[in-house]
């Protein structure tokens, strides 16, 4: 029995935790041979303080974006031949130590860039010397991820494979294997329209962050497009769109079910989102093209000017301004479409024949 852990950051429901559990459901499918552990640092070693962080991190977000973008960028982005970030070594180190002593894990998969540096302090003092894996859940590498003594590197494009390799790392120990998703979410987008309308979803995330409100008065509905809603855990964005009574916008709540989900994007036309790592990986995957709206500071801004400049989305980067909203969309579905097909067929070319958990059994069994 081999024992994979792990190893998240905060509780929020991010893609920190589905990239975790995607690869976990897979390889369980695969195989009985394996015993699995995730375990959210920041809960293990602190408690109820990951609860009062998570509420915090969130506040800083919607009240003071600006400056959590700046501490971001200062913080990820130093360039610096010699990183070390000694506050989160006195405040995790030995706990992380700990940790591995009780699991006993064969195998750790980081899944965020904090577990990831303490274990490269870890393996540097070989304290720990078993096999990490780095599962980069974004379209971008901060430099909070340890990287030398990582095994392998599970990368999000070709881009950051060639970017991997000028720091170092050797290229036998990096996988272009995309942000992992569900294996559902690769299967041909079948069209199944019953009208003759645009049928457009609107995503804020898993939990209804950001500014969808505004978007949705800023578009003002011709009634040639349905706009379907993604509420996530938002009761008060669902009930703020049913009291609209716009019959062109329907909200949805939140949806456990990945088949629905298929269901939905494979009736899409488009997708109006925001760039989660893992929402626009399942939208590329599907073919679907996206409009990004806006970012939230920190991760998303890096994804957005990576995907902007790889054309693989939109931006509506003047969403709320007087244009016409609809008329940007459609003109740029009936006139761009085969160019952005283009991009998506070069974007997948560089890819792994296996996804993640596949590669992640092979490891095991050598």
């Amino acid at each position: 029995m081999y024992r994979i852990l792990f190893m998240p950051f905060l509780q929020i429901p991010s893609g920190h935790h589905h990239v975790a559990d995607t690869i976990k459901n897979q390889l369980k499918q695969s195989s009985n041979d394996f015993h699995f552990e995730k375990v959210e640092m920041l809960s293990y070693c602190y408690g109820k303080v990951e609860m009062l962080t998570s509420s915090f991190y969130l506040q800083w977000i919607d009240k003071l974006p600006k400056v959590y973008s700046k501490i971001y960028k200062t913080v990820v982005k130093r360039r610096k031949s010699s990183n070390s970030y000694y506050l989160y070594e006195v405040l995790f180190l030995k706990k992380v130590r700990n940790l591995i002593e009780q699991t006993k894990p064969d195998i750790i998969i980081c899944t965020h860039a904090l577990p990831s540096y303490l274990l490269n302090k870890l393996k540097k003092g070989n304290i720990w010397n078993g096999p990490v894996i780095n599962v980069y859940t974004d379209y971008f590498i901060n430099d909070l991820w340890g990287k030398e003594r990582i095994n392998y590197h599970f990368v999000p494009s070709l881009h950051h494979k060639q970017e991997l390799i000028m720091r170092g790392i050797k290229p036998k120990q990096i996988f272009v294997t995309g942000i992992p998703i569900d294996s559902i979410f690769k299967s041909k987008k079948e069209t199944s329209r019953n009208n003759d309308k645009l049928n457009i979803l609107i995503s804020g995330g898993n939990m209804g962050a950001g500014s969808i409100q505004q978007l949705l008065h800023t578009l003002n509905p011709s009634g040639s497009i349905l706009y379907r809603v993604l509420c996530g855990k938002n009761e008060m964005l669902f009930q703020h769109i049913e009291q609209l009574n716009y019959p062109s916008i329907k909200p949805l709540p939140y949806l456990n079910s990945k088949e629905e989900m298929n269901q939905l994007y494979d009736e899409a036309d488009a997708i109006i989102t925001k760039p989660g790592g893992v929402t626009i990986s399942e939208c590329l995957w599907k073919r679907l093209p996206i409009f990004v709206f806006e970012a939230l500071p920190g991760q998303e801004e890096f994804n957005l000017n990576y995907l902007k400049s790889q054309g693989l989305i939109f931006h509506l980067d003047n969403w709320n301004s007087p244009n016409n909203i609809e008329n940007v969309i459609t003109d740029i579905l009936m006139n761009d479409l085969s160019t952005f097909n283009e991009r998506l067929e070069s974007f997948y070319m560089c890819f792994e024949k296996n996804d993640a958990s596949q590669i992640i059994e092979k490891i095991i069994m050598s």
